[in-house]
């Protein structure tokens, strides 16, 4: 009977706060402690940061989704993927769907730079201060040129070539 009744005591499972039953090891307990940690690790780990991205995508989304493609290959789209009054001076805009930022560093002059910071691969979340801001690791990138000022990024934020006609700004 004692073999019968040492065998339901490791089936039935342990609520939070209640004392496990003495024969219970401390391996078995270091064993399940590790297994929750490892899977909140590798939870944090694979996000990679792909989600930051979802304040931005708040913004309109474009009138096609064509557009990058279209202007990429060199067709052009008269609408652009955003206007210029979208862009604040002295700030960016993220845009998401086309895996860009979008800055105005002064009046009138308009510079594109990918959205992955060059770091480990997230999507900068914001645009202020005068720096595109990783909300990831906290690097820090110029409106100006892309450029590192601050943060464990390696390199510059890519540009990207841009063209605004009128109000509308499109892939060049």
């Amino acid at each position: 009977m004692s073999e019968q009744h040492t065998a339901d005591r490791e089936e039935r499972p342990v609520a939070a706060g209640q004392a496990l039953p003495a024969d219970t090891s401390r391996r078995a307990v270091m064993l399940g402690a590790g297994g929750v940690g490892l899977v909140a690790v590798l939870a944090a780990c694979g996000s990679g940061g792909t989600d930051t991205a979802a304040p931005a995508s708040s913004a309109p989304a474009p009138a096609s989704s064509a557009a990058p493609e279209q202007s990429a290959a060199g067709g052009g789209d008269s609408a652009g993927f955003a206007k210029t009054a979208d862009i604040p001076e002295g700030g960016g805009k993220i845009f998401a769907d086309q895996k860009l930022v979008v800055t105005q560093p002064a009046a009138g002059q308009f510079k594109a730079f990918s959205s992955t910071c060059t770091h480990q691969g997230c999507t900068v979340g914001d645009v202020s201060g005068g720096t595109i801001n990783c909300p990831c690791h906290g690097s820090k990138f110029s409106i100006t040129d892309g450029s590192v000022k601050g943060g464990p990024a390696p390199r510059p934020l890519p540009e990207t070539q841009i063209k605004v006609d009128g109000d509308a700004i499109s892939l060049a």
